[in-house]
């Protein structure tokens, strides 16, 4: 729990102290990284993580559809910003498509967390982050970092920082026109 505690402040000290974040040229992303290196499609790694209601979510459940994986907190901006896009795309591509958010925010902030799903009305499974889960997707270092993973359960691609709504529907459509 300590790392854990210590990966959030270095990530909330890399927030406010980083001078590219957000970029000079007006927008929120600053980095966008394909997965898939030489050819090479890296697995998804399993977890299993919960719900504030204690109910359990599996990356594994979702095997059969995109899924992007949505690491976020409520204290990002960038992070807010990105929900309704996020919100708009899983009622869009329901059949097709889930969209996981996986919090990292802490006790202090987790108090806040389920009014902070009911007044942006989030309809996608909102789940706690674990340090090991951080560390299995490459060791958070920014809000928001989500990943696009196809139906079976590959990882396609990684953004850190905000992603536009067109460039996810762009991977979704094109993961779509594959099957």
């Amino acid at each position: 729990m300590l790392k854990f505690i210590l990966m959030l402040i270095s990530i909330a000290s890399l927030y406010a102290s980083n001078s590219s974040y957000p970029p000079d040229d007006g927008s929120d992303h600053y980095n966008t990284t394909a997965a898939a290196v030489n050819g090479e499609v890296e697995q998804a790694p399993e977890f299993t993580l919960y719900t504030l209601d204690g109910t359990e979510v599996k990356l594994s459940d979702y095997l059969g559809k995109i899924v992007i994986l949505d690491f976020w907190a409520t204290w990002c901006a960038p992070c807010r910003k990105s929900i309704p896009d996020l919100i708009s795309i899983q009622d869009e591509y329901e059949d097709e498509l889930v969209v996981i958010g996986i919090s990292l925010d802490q006790p202090a902030t987790q108090n806040n967390l389920q009014l902070f799903i009911n007044n942006f009305g989030i309809n996608y499974p909102v789940v706690l982050c674990t340090y090991e889960v951080s560390e299995a997707y490459g060791n958070i270092q920014a809000l928001p970092t989500s990943f696009i993973i196809d139906k079976e359960g590959n990882i396609i691609n990684k953004h850190i920082g905000l992603v536009p709504k067109s460039t996810l529907i762009e991977e979704i459509n094109s993961l779509l026109a594959e099957d």
